[in-house]
């Protein structure tokens, strides 16, 4: 690895703040202009449940490293389970989905 001088590394590091706090500003100024039931968080919502349904349809049919060794019953079940649970509590993923980890735990256990 290449020693970086003193000030080459402060350099990167106030850089690195920079560019954090530019985009967080930006996203404060940004997000006061937008309604919150508007279309724009509409679609925002939209496709978080699309990617959070596709990674965890890849988990369930097409897993990689430990999660391929799981039988897919264990893995199709807890799915099913997390699903039902989705809808039982009212469409909120956040709960929905720490049940379905719970269940594919015990069931694997």
């Amino acid at each position: 690895m290449t020693e970086l001088p003193g000030n080459a590394l402060a350099l990167l590091t106030l850089g690195a703040i920079a560019g954090t706090y530019i985009w967080r500003w930006a996203g404060v100024m940004f997000a006061a202009r937008v309604k919150s039931d508007g279309p724009v968080f509409q679609w925002v919502t939209f496709v978080s449940y699309a990617m959070l349904g596709g990674l965890i349809a890849r988990m369930v049919i097409l897993p990689i490293g430990p999660l391929m060794e799981t039988p897919l019953l264990f893995r199709a079940l807890a799915f099913v389970i997390g699903l039902g649970m989705f809808f039982a509590l009212g469409r909120r993923v956040l709960p929905a989905v720490f049940i379905g980890v719970a269940s594919f735990i015990f069931l694997v256990s």
